[in-house]
């Protein structure tokens, strides 16, 4: 059997792309980056990476101690919403299975704080938010962001990075079509060589 080396991937030098500080489900569609040569970095690649992006982003404690089963679920949700994002931008029908998937992931957890009863103080109301249901309350909270932006006005903006082989997404700004200032510079130089070699012949 061989053993696979779990290696941790430095983030790409890529500042967020227009959107994603607005939008969690927009920075989660965000996490797997196609780099130049069919390189792909996986921001979410192991537990730990998984659980440090979790953390950054207020939705899991540091020592949430992340399990590969959680992290698969929500690598799972990200592929769900970036299948809804390119449905949206190309103007398509979504697939079905990515929208229940949001729908699952908005409604496996209290959305209301729930009423409790202290013997000494009384009733109040808590969201339940014990350990193990961490990645559940993380997975409503970015699939319920989702719902939101596709249903928004911000909907008309979303769009898929105009540069090859970018696969990010953004909320378009005018007419720039490009989720960082290194994909405009590619695009402009791809759009000038392709002048030059049909001048050329």
């Amino acid at each position: 059997m061989r053993i696979m080396k779990e290696s941790v991937m430095e983030q790409p030098a890529l500042p967020p792309a227009t959107g994603e500080e607005d939008h969690l489900s927009l920075a989660l569609a965000n996490s797997a980056i196609a780099m130049a040569g069919g390189h792909t970095v996986d921001l979410l690649g192991t537990p730990a990476q998984v659980n440090h992006w979790l953390t950054e982003r207020g939705l899991a404690p540091v020592d949430a101690g992340m399990r590969e089963m959680c992290a698969a679920q929500v690598r799972s949700l990200r592929e769900q919403i970036r299948s809804l994002f390119a449905s949206r931008a190309a103007g398509l029908p979504a697939l079905p299975a990515a929208v229940a998937a949001i729908n699952d992931a908005m409604t496996r957890v209290p959305t209301a704080p729930l009423l409790r009863w202290d013997d000494k103080t009384g009733p109040y109301r808590a969201t339940p938010h014990p350990t193990t249901e961490i990645v559940d309350h993380a997975l409503a909270t970015i699939a319920a962001d989702a719902a939101d932006l596709l249903t928004g006005s911000d909907a008309e903006r979303l769009t898929a990075c105009g540069s090859t082989p970018c696969n990010r997404y953004l909320l378009r700004h005018g007419r720039r079509h490009w989720c960082s200032t290194r994909c405009g510079d590619r695009a402009r130089a791809a759009r000038a060589y392709a002048r030059r070699t049909r001048s050329g012949t």
